[in-house]
């Protein structure tokens, strides 16, 4: 199928090597992989900073671009989140609010995807490491998703999945949060470092690479050898670089 990529605002900046390696997940499964140039911001940071005006700009023009798209996949549990769950909150003109209704039924994070449109666990990929799996909030609490990085993660050849009691706790990053309110953001990216970083992991896992690069630097603050890689990364062989 013609797949549409998505490619969040902090992947794009930040982290562009998740981005490739979700387009090339996609064509190794034999589907076209789309990136319009044309795409920008889902309108999180603005929502969740209560410019709803500004936010419900943003999430206009997302629509109009992808409203003839077959379907949209985005290696983001967070910006799906906020197309799929929040978009109802910001008063969408009634022709744009009739083609979101539709569009947030074809819009996927990428495991989910995976898992469950395609029906796919094992794409073949070989990771020869020790990795834990952390849930990001808004894939886990908003998209309610919590099987389908697991069933990837145990597919991959020498992988070794370390699972723990440090339950599912926030990284605390939540974005303007951790602008907002620094310190308890790094008390919470603290704590969570330290459990999962009691568990041996070699490296941390995860759908949003906001999440993974909050741990990164609590991982540093706390002196501790874990490393972060997107799930996607993971899955496609990529490289650290």
């Amino acid at each position: 199928m013609n797949i549409h990529l998505f490619v969040p605002c902090l992947v794009d900046q930040a982290a562009p090597l998740t981005a490739v390696a979700a387009r090339r997940i996609l064509e190794k499964l034999g589907h076209k992989a789309i990136y319009d140039r044309r795409q920008t911001c889902c309108g999180q940071p603005l929502f969740n900073a209560g410019f709803r005006h500004e936010a419900r700009s943003l999430a206009e023009r997302f629509v109009r671009l992808f409203a003839d798209a077959e379907v949209v996949v985005a290696p983001s549990g967070s910006c799906v989140a906020m197309v799929v769950k929040h978009y109802v909150e910001l008063d969408l003109a009634p022709a744009i609010a009739k083609e979101w209704e539709a569009l947030r039924y074809r819009i996927f994070e990428l495991c989910s995807f995976l898992v469950n449109r395609l029906g796919i666990t094992d794409l073949g990929a070989y990771f020869p490491h020790r990795v834990t799996y952390h849930a990001s909030c808004h894939y886990l609490r908003g998209l309610g998703e919590r099987g389908a990085p697991r069933q990837l993660l145990e597919k991959v050849e020498g992988l070794e999945l370390i699972e723990g009691d440090w339950g599912e706790e926030c990284c605390g990053f939540g974005g303007v949060f951790s602008v907002k309110y620094p310190a308890l953001s790094r008390h919470i990216a603290d704590r969570r470092a330290a459990s999962l970083a009691a568990g041996g992991a070699e490296y941390i896992t995860g759908v949003d690479d906001s999440c993974l690069g909050h741990l990164t630097q609590a991982f540093r603050r706390l002196q501790k050898p874990q490393q972060t890689l997107h799930i996607a990364r993971i899955l496609a062989n990529a490289v650290l670089q």
